[in-house]
């Protein structure tokens, strides 16, 4: 078995399409996290503007995150609009350590405008962190039962999520019924981070960011505030 993982959900507060300031509030979350892994909200580096521009793995503004990366040990997962290697558009999720960032999850499950620009993933993905096995989702999927079903047959130790919910105790409510069911369904760990505070087209959202056992029971959670950050230990 893997030993201990202590793992973050952040949920900054966002300035629209200003992936300097965001890249930068990241990285000040890093640095108070002190947390191997640090999970950031869907497009957490640009809000959620569909006409945002594409962010590339090279960009000079994410250098605070990597070097908070550097210094802390962590490995961050960031959300932003990314051009892939094939010339299409992926709402996607960058990993980012102190070495640089990287693709390496496409959001599968688009809806709504999402579907007029971007293209969908093609398939699950999962990240491996000293030896735990992460499974990656990006808001909708996280709320298709058969997006859970294929990540987890790939064998994962944890499923994180890097979401949006809109304000109001009902989609409070949907945001935690979903993370517990995957983790009971699938007797993992529910990592979740998701949007506080307004992004973009959005203006307001329910916070709530945290981390399910897999019994589905609550280890931590966030407020609704933005600027929150919660850790928690996977054994």
């Amino acid at each position: 078995m893997p030993e201990p993982l202590t793992v973050a959900v952040a949920q900054p507060r966002c300035v629209d399409l200003d992936v300097a300031a965001n890249a930068a509030s990241h990285a000040g979350a890093v640095l108070r996290a002190g947390a191997r892994l640090v999970v950031f909200p869907e497009l957490s580096l640009t809000g959620y503007d569909l006409a945002a521009p594409t962010v590339a793995t090279d960009d000079p503004r994410l250098a605070p995150l990597i070097d908070a990366c550097r210094d802390t040990g962590a490995t961050a997962l960031a959300g932003a609009p990314v051009r892939g290697a094939d010339g299409r558009e992926y709402i996607a999720t960058l990993s980012v350590t102190g070495e640089g960032a990287a693709l390496v999850y496409a959001k599968m499950h688009l809806h709504g405008d999402e579907t007029l620009r971007f293209t969908p993933g093609d398939k699950p993905a999962v990240l491996e962190i000293d030896g735990w096995r992460m499974g990656l989702a990006v808001c909708r999927d996280a709320a298709v039962p058969q997006h859970a079903a294929e990540t987890a047959a790939l064998g994962i130790d944890a499923y994180v999520a890097s979401t949006l919910y809109g304000a109001g105790p009902e989609q409070s409510a949907r945001r935690d019924g979903h993370m517990r069911e995957r983790a009971v369904t699938h007797a993992a760990w529910v990592v979740l981070s998701t949007v506080a505070g307004p992004s973009g087209e959005y203006r307001e959202t329910s916070g709530g960011s945290g981390v399910w056992s897999p019994d589905g029971s609550l280890a931590a959670q966030a407020g609704p505030e933005p600027g929150a950050v919660v850790t928690a230990i996977l054994e």
